[in-house]
C-alpha cells in the first residue's frame, strides 16, 4: 500500500511524469542546429551569397563551437570548412580528379589536398594562406586525433585572421565570390 498515492495528489503526479517525459525533446535544438549569437571566428556574410547551405551551417558550428567553449569541435570545423573549400576550388575548374584517389574516386586526406591546392598552377595563393593553410591542419588535426591534446580559446583566437584569409581566398578561386 506504501506505493498508492493517495487520489488527490494523482492528477499532479500523472502531470509531473508526462512533463518529465516530453521535456528532453523539448529542450532539444532543432535538428538543422541553431544560429549562434556571436561570429567571433568568421562572419557567416562571407558564405552567405554562396547559396551553399552546407557551408553557411559550417560556419554556424565553427562560431556556435567557439561561443560555447568547445575549441577542439571549433578546430574541427575549421579543418573541415578548408576541406571542403579547396575541394569546391577543383570542382569549379572542373579539375576535381586531380585530388581523387584513382583507384577508390574518394577525395584525397587534407595534406594532399593542401599539397595539391598549392602545386596547381591555376591557383596563386598568397603568402598569408600559404602560411595559414599549414597552421589551421596543424591544430585540426590535434583536435581531431590528439589524444592528450585540448585546444584553447587562444589556439582559435590566434588564427582566426589566417582563417578569414584563407577562406576568402579559397571562396574567390572557387568563384563562389
Amino acid at each position: 500500500m506504501a506505493n498508492k498515492v493517495s487520489s488527490p495528489y494523482r492528477p499532479i503526479i500523472e502531470l509531473v511524469t508526462l512533463l518529465a517525459a516530453e521535456a528532453p525533446r523539448n529542450f532539444l535544438p532543432p535538428s538543422e542546429g541553431t544560429r549562434p549569437s556571436s561570429q567571433h571566428v568568421l562572419a557567416v556574410a562571407l558564405v552567405k551569397d554562396t547559396r551553399r547551405g552546407y557551408l553557411i551551417r559550417v560556419v554556424n558550428q565553427i562560431n556556435g563551437c567557439y561561443e560555447h567553449g568547445w575549441f577542439d569541435g571549433c578546430a574541427v570545423m575549421m579543418r573541415r570548412m578548408i576541406e571542403t573549400l579547396i575541394i569546391e576550388c577543383f570542382e569549379a575548374h572542373q579539375i576535381s580528379t586531380e585530388i581523387k584517389d584513382p583507384r577508390s574516386g574518394d577525395f584525397l586526406m587534407l595534406k594532399d589536398l593542401i599539397d595539391r591546392l598549392l602545386a596547381q598552377p591555376k591557383f596563386n595563393i598568397g603568402r598569408v594562406a600559404k602560411k595559414g593553410l599549414g597552421q589551421l591542419k596543424e591544430i585540426g588535426d590535434l583536435s581531431a586525433h590528439g589524444r592528450r591534446y585540448n585546444a584553447h580559446r587562444e589556439d582559435i583566437d590566434k588564427l582566426t585572421t589566417e582563417f578569414r584569409v584563407v577562406c576568402q581566398e579559397l571562396l574567390y578561386l572557387a568563384q563562389l565570390k
